[in-house]
């Protein structure tokens, strides 16, 4: 019996080897990689051909619809309750209103937000949500064009892909608790997570670090500054949320550390990548849009919009991002719809984009 074992191995083997060398489905993949550190450091960025492809092709921004009229009556004159965009011109907001539509709401149309019976009024809570999302695309246009969106700017269309609810937004992890159980004794961690890799990480690094809006500067980096310490350190649970938060990012973009970081000496700014300073940049936006403008939504949606613990929907990386470092391929989408880029008095009054990271700024 045992050699018959044996013999069947040896076969089992010859023939694994002979298909690894004579089919070209075992042949290495053709790569795509993109340097993007200093040469000779390895910070590449890699991908086969084969995906790269495809996730340009997922990634591809709408045409956007035709230029409409300036002049003539305005929107808040022609129409009933427009609070947001009540200073187009009727064209213009009606070209707005059906590429909303297209953007969020293709399959559902102008019910999804809107009673047809009476256009003006209030009744559904998407409507009151999405007049809060179009401040919130203001002031990402305005507040945060310098500093982190740049010439691209965000429609509706950047985390929505024709959906009514984003894909990649995420709610509390309340781990085994959500369920009814105990509290489990595993220190928030041990339970696989998509937000962390599906690694034993801390399964709700995001609400620390991105749900809360006045989160200490400090709080994400566990790197010394100082050859020598200089008082108590972080634990090493610190250091495991902040690797949450970095597979996060990572996943979110498509990417992997050397995107942003020299793995040599990983927080020296000096020795980084300009994407990490987009990144810090990021990581603000991000705290601010749930903050100011998703938190206070909590008594606008419905039960069954709420997480497990009762909270709203959130948005991280990966909401805009969609697995590629610039979403929709970087296409500056912005550009033929100047509307979302003017801030209204509600969009301007929100927090500002922080000033640039000192040199040794924490993540």
């Amino acid at each position: 019996m045992k050699s018959l074992l044996v013999v069947a191995g040896v076969v089992v083997a010859a023939f694994l080897t002979i298909a690894q060398f004579g089919t070209a489905g075992w042949s290495f993949p053709p790569i795509a990689a993109q340097q993007h550190g200093f040469r000779g450091t390895g910070m590449d960025q890699i991908q086969t051909k084969r995906e790269a492809v495809a996730l340009k092709d997922a990634n591809q921004a709408p045409a956007p619809a035709d230029p409409a009229d300036a002049g003539g009556d305005k929107a808040g004159t022609t129409y009933q309750n427009v609070q947001v965009l009540k200073d187009l011109s009727t064209e213009q907001f009606n070209r707005v209103m059906t590429s909303m539509t297209e953007w969020v709401a293709p399959e559902q149309g102008c019910t999804y937000c809107h009673n047809t019976e009476n256009m003006a009024s209030d009744d559904l809570y998407q409507k009151k949500v999405a007049r809060r999302m179009l401040q919130m695309t203001q002031y990402i246009n305005t507040n945060w064009k310098e500093k982190h969106v740049n010439g691209s700017g965000v429609t509706c269309y950047t985390c929505h892909r024709g959906q009514p609810v984003p894909k990649n937004i995420w709610f509390e992890n309340p781990g085994l608790t959500a369920k009814g159980l105990t509290q489990p004794r595993n220190n928030g961690q041990n339970m696989a997570s998509p937000d962390v890799g599906l690694a034993s990480l801390p399964y709700d690094t995001l609400t620390e670090y991105l749900g809360k809006k006045d989160v200490n500067e400090n709080a994400i980096r566990v790197n010394a500054t100082t050859a020598l310490p200089e008082g108590k350190g972080k634990p090493i649970q610190e250091a495991e949320k902040t690797y949450g938060l970095m597979m996060h990012m990572s996943q979110s973009l498509g990417v992997n550390c050397t995107y942003c970081h020299n793995t040599r000496a990983i927080s020296q700014w000096s020795q980084s990548t300009p994407q990490r300073t987009t990144a810090w940049y990021g990581i603000r936006m991000v705290r601010a849009l749930n903050g100011d403008y998703l938190e206070p939504l909590k008594g606008t949606f419905p039960p069954n919009r709420l997480g497990p613990t009762g909270d709203v929907p959130k948005v991280g990386c990966g909401t805009c991002h969609n697995g590629q470092p610039k979403p929709l391929n970087g296409a500056h989408v912005i550009d033929a719809y100047p509307e979302l880029a003017k801030a209204t008095a509600s969009a301007a009054d929100a927090k500002p984009a922080p000033a640039s990271p000192p040199a040794d700024a924490p993540k």
